[in-house]
């Protein structure tokens, strides 16, 4: 037996995943043999997991507007991550693992087989909600997780980051289809089909054209690859961004040193000349007190300028990279949006095409597939035919 393994990109729709509410491809007599294998408060989960480093990091900080009272809130509302995360897979489809059969049956034990292996496989991915439900199509589970690292050298020690997570897990992003989310999904599917071959069932691996998926469900699915990935760059590139504004705020703060200095020469007693002592010499007083001041102030100052020469440098370099990053966040915003229209777009036709063939039957929508490909094919071979022509004249 042949199936092919499908990995998704979860919305995260928590209350469906737990059946508190049942969309109308939920079949609920079925509903009792669904899994729930865990089912946490993700703001529980948050505070179980950062609440020490962001008291920590809260304990440094001398502004207060650099304090954070909430993490899930920042992280909320942040442009630099998500929350959590969802991936879904599933095992053949509706026409060779339905629920309801034997073969359903069997794609349930080697969900669920695989599932047991996944928290110590991924320890820096916090799972919180994870299910497998057996009353819709195909079997198929959710698996909602807060990917999380530590020993971070820049805000909280341990912190929300999908990059870094993985990283830490050994997948290292390498070109733009090819980054830490990819590898690790491609890796999650070798586990589930190792499992799947203890079960008898060899992963069929699909090309480019996916026979067993309409043409539209296939587009659907090469966007959402491409939303992913586009992305994980996306957060890439805020993370970077977010850097070097930090870097910038640090350089900026150059003027404050100033001023603490321009106190110091003021009000510290290393700066200023001590009154002469009584019959103390002229030549005396000036190795004693003038001289060792007079080097003092020197030191200072050449310490001084070189600060500044180097804070002055990077704020240029700083604001040239801060700049590129931005119009970099800009462009690829776009993208994502497009990409996003697009995706809407295609689940908009998809849904059509499947009204369609409920309405008029699978019979007739396919004759009107097969027509319009053979009207397609004969325009293709009309204009290489003209095309030729054309050559021939020449």
């Amino acid at each position: 037996m042949k199936r092919t393994i499908s990995a998704m990109v979860g919305k995260g729709s928590i209350n469906h995943n737990s059946r508190k509410f049942k969309a109308e491809n939920v079949d609920g007599s079925r509903t009792r043999f669904n899994i729930d294998y865990i089912n946490e408060p993700i703001k529980k989960v948050y505070h179980e997991l950062f609440d020490e480093a962001l008291e920590k990091y809260n304990s440094k900080q001398t502004r207060k507007d650099r304090i954070i009272p909430d993490y899930y809130e920042k992280i909320r509302t942040s442009k630099q991550e998500k929350v959590f995360h969802e991936l879904i897979l599933q095992i053949g489809d509706k026409d060779n693992m339905a629920c309801g059969t034997e073969n359903g049956e069997l794609a349930k034990e080697v969900l669920n087989e695989y599932f047991k292996g996944f928290t110590a496989r991924n320890p820096n991915l916090r799972v919180f909600s994870a299910h497998l439900h057996m009353d819709e199509a195909t079997p198929h589970i959710h698996i909602d997780f807060v990917p999380f690292t530590t020993g971070s050298k820049r805000g909280l020690e341990t912190r929300v980051s999908l990059k870094q997570a993985l990283a830490a897990q050994g997948f290292k992003g390498g070109t733009r289809f090819d980054t830490e989310w990819t590898q690790w999904v491609a890796s999650e599917k070798r586990e589930l089909a190792a499992v799947m071959e203890r079960y008898g069932i060899e992963r069929e691996q699909k090309g480019t054209h996916e026979k067993h998926l309409s043409v539209l469900d296939y587009k659907k699915r090469e966007r959402e690859k491409e939303l992913a990935a586009l992305e994980t760059e996306l957060a890439e590139k805020r993370d970077e961004l977010h850097e070097v504004q930090l870097r910038l705020q640090s350089a900026d703060t150059a003027q404050a040193e100033l001023n603490r200095i321009e106190v110091l020469l003021e009000n510290s007693p290393d700066y200023a000349l001590p009154e002469p002592p009584k019959l103390m010499s002229a030549k005396t007083y000036r190795e004693r007190f003038v001289l060792p001041l007079v080097q003092r102030f020197k030191d200072l100052v050449r310490t001084v300028l070189v600060s500044l020469v180097k804070a002055f440098d990077k704020i240029a370099l700083l604001r040239g990279e801060n700049e590129d990053l931005e119009n970099e966040n800009r462009r690829l915003e776009r993208k994502l949006a497009s990409l996003e229209e697009k995706n809407d777009q295609l689940h908009k036709q998809t849904r059509d095409y499947a009204l369609l063939r409920r309405v008029f039957g699978d019979e007739y929508v396919n004759g009107l597939v097969s027509e319009a490909r053979e009207k397609q094919q004969k325009s293709n071979e009309q204009k290489e035919n003209r095309k030729e022509k054309y050559y021939e004249e020449l």
